[in-house]
């Protein structure tokens, strides 16, 4: 999924214009099928076209918005890309849901992202057991045989909703300090922060699994339903974990964007290298 950079508030609906030169002319259609994109990313979110109800027709879309139906289509790429609406051409788009779109490009909490998204963020601890840490928790968090872990499971919610089960497992010195926190803490991250355990680089992994027993007590979802997880290894300025974690979400709650560039990609280093 592409990270897609786009503009608050609701578009504007006024005619296209031919700007002066082809470099002129490419801004002002790029600027249009993003206003476009965010006034009917606004109106999805909304309601106003309800859950799994269609978009108007591309034809109708460019009348309203007095724009080209090629825009008209860039507009509805970046909501496909967002998981918003379906990929279909040739009918009336439908709506997917309002799941929320998390990003890549930048290392956030949980809390922090919700915030962000203008909700407010919730977390229910159901377990935190010390243990002794099996096989992939060593390579993970990079421990010796016989290290223990700290395991805790939260319900995390978003403006009262349960929208994920947060499994993370902690190396001893994180894991010491989270175990003392009361447990309607919202944000462990920015307590460790304060005790100067740094959360700055994480790999991801993104799949989807079946719910379990725990997932659907914790969710109220289908035991064996589909759902979205996030695996993620958390280091610190030194590279050295602090987390390893599985976050799983139920469908149509999120949707995760990457932004890639071919400017920090190997093969194009190594052809700077060469010129």
């Amino acid at each position: 999924m592409t990270d897609v950079a786009l503009e608050s508030g609701r578009g504007g609906a006024g005619p296209e214009v031919a700007a002066a030169g082809a470099s002129g002319a490419e801004r002002g259609a790029g600027s249009l099928y993003r206003k476009v994109a965010a006034d009917l990313r606004e109106a999805i979110t909304t309601g106003a076209f309800g859950e799994a109800g269609r978009l108007p027709a591309e034809g109708a879309l460019a009348e309203q918005y007095g724009v080209s139906r090629g825009t008209v289509r860039q507009a509805l790429a970046v909501l496909r890309s967002d998981g918003l609406v379906t990929s279909r051409r040739g009918t009336r788009r439908v709506v997917l849901g309002t799941a929320r779109v998390q990003s890549f490009s930048e290392l956030l909490s949980f809390t922090r992202w919700a915030y962000s998204m203008g909700e407010e963020p919730g977390g229910i601890l159901d377990s935190m057991v010390r243990r002794p840490a099996d096989a992939a928790e060593r390579e993970q968090l990079r421990l010796e045989p016989g290290d223990e872990v700290y395991v805790m499971v939260r319900l995390r919610t978003l403006s009262g909703t349960p929208v994920m089960v947060e499994r993370t497992v902690y190396p001893p010195r994180v894991g010491e300090i989270v175990a003392e926190l009361p447990p309607d803490v919202v944000s462990h991250t920015e307590v460790l922060r304060e005790h100067g355990i740094l959360f700055t680089d994480a790999d991801h992994t993104i799949d989807i699994v079946a719910a379990n027993g725990d997932d659907a007590r914790l969710l109220g979802c289908r035991r064996g339903g589909p759902l979205l997880r996030e695996r993620r290894r958390t280091t610190d300025p030194t590279g050295t974990p602090v987390e390893w974690s599985q976050d799983r979400y139920l469908p149509g709650t999120v949707a995760f964007s990457v932004h890639n560039s071919l400017a920090t990609s190997a093969l194009s280093r190594h052809a700077r290298e060469m010129d």
